[in-house]
């Protein structure tokens, strides 16, 4: 695109800067859901609520399975670090 293009587009740059920001935010939030540690750790409060009588078995499985997906998908995409922060 050439100086012109760009004198045209001026107009539109927060726009276009938003934009950025959102997508950089999306992405960490991602990272963030996906992180290996923290979904363990979310599994860890899970089965302290199963012992503690405060969620049934059904309820347990159907946030366990959930939670399995997110691990899957977070070490298959290589998501987090592994010691609680984003990469």
């Amino acid at each position: 695109m050439g100086l012109i293009g760009e004198v045209l587009l001026l107009p539109f740059a927060p726009v276009r800067g938003s934009s950025w920001v959102i997508r950089q935010v999306l992405d960490e939030a991602e990272r963030l859901y996906y992180d290996p540690v923290a979904v363990r750790a979310e599994l860890a409060k899970l089965e302290e609520r199963l012992e503690a009588g405060e969620i049934d078995d059904e309820e347990f499985d159907r946030q366990e399975d959930e939670l399995l997906d997110r691990l899957e998908i977070g070490l298959r995409g290589g998501a987090g670090t592994g010691d609680g922060t984003a990469q």
